[in-house]
């Protein structure tokens, strides 16, 4: 293990000359993110017409009116930052250097088009390539959840990821889709966790798995593909803050270029690991 991942836990918090300004980020996450999410709330189990844009995802113009809304209120305050965005024509890469903005409207549109309550808007603030704050809505299901220098919390409470030990006693998510060409590896996905583990769970939208295994719903959710900034960054933020472990495939810190994820509860992410590493067996 390196030194960058026995600080997992603890991830990284604002150096001092920086404290002032994270606190204001953090701030103008929410407010984004809430704004966002009212604004997708709105069309939520309405007749909203619904696109695809490739061969397994959905879009709407929900999607759209919602990034804009959350662009609009970073930009009244932070005018000239890199955004990072799934919709229309935000760039799609975090950048290592200056500040950014990765930003989701609507984490689980497939669960939203089909008037299943689990979807989140998503805000993560950046700085040099690192999350430094974050702020997930989900209007529908009543949640908040944010992450500051002074920890994560949901609905302004505190929160902690899990204290199960014992595999038996977890609950796992296979998260981000698998395209139909690699079901095959959705299938090992599903047995890894079951063989090992007490349960699994699918809930459909990384950015509430993500939150939810910090809060100690889940005690792990792994993936083998290298997923989206915007799915993820958010949530990787706020299990991390919350006392949670998240890597890459190989047990390496994960960042937001990484291949794979497993986040986990801690006590429990050797096994989380091992069951994601199965996922690409022969």
């Amino acid at each position: 293990m390196t030194d960058a991942d026995e600080r997992d836990a603890d991830d990284v918090p604002p150096v001092a000359d920086r404290a002032d300004d994270v606190a204001e980020r953090a701030a103008v996450a929410e407010r984004a993110a809430r704004a966002g999410a009212a604004v997708a709330n709105e069309g939520f189990r309405s007749d909203i017409d619904v696109e695809t844009k490739g061969e397994d995802d959905v879009v709407t113009e929900a999607d759209r009116a919602a990034q804009r809304t959350v662009i609009e209120k970073i930009r009244e305050s932070y005018p000239d930052d890199a955004v990072v965005g799934e919709e229309e024509d935000e760039r799609k890469t975090v950048p290592d250097d200056g500040a950014a903005w990765v930003i989701d409207p609507i984490d689980g549109t497939n669960n939203y088009v089909r008037d299943v309550r689990i979807w989140a808007t998503a805000v993560a603030a950046v700085l040099d390539g690192e999350p430094v704050a974050a702020a997930i809505v989900a209007p529908a299901l009543g949640d908040t959840y944010t992450a500051d220098a002074t920890g994560a919390y949901r609905n302004s409470d505190p929160i902690a990821v899990s204290d199960a030990s014992e595999p038996r006693d977890a609950a796992v998510d296979p998260t981000i889709w698998w395209a139909y060409d690699a079901r095959d590896e959705y299938a090992r996905a599903c047995e890894a966790i079951v063989a090992r583990f007490g349960d699994m769970r699918r809930l459909g939208a990384a950015q509430v798995v993500l939150p939810t295994v910090a809060a100690g719903g889940l005690e792990g959710t792994i993936t083998n593909l290298r997923a989206n900034p915007w799915d993820t960054v958010a949530g990787v933020f706020v299990v991390r803050r919350a006392g949670g472990r998240v890597t890459d495939l190989e047990g390496n810190r994960w960042r937001h270029d990484s291949k794979g994820l497993v986040a986990s509860n801690g006590a429990l992410h050797d096994e989380v690991l091992a069951a994601a590493n199965e996922i690409e067996s022969d």
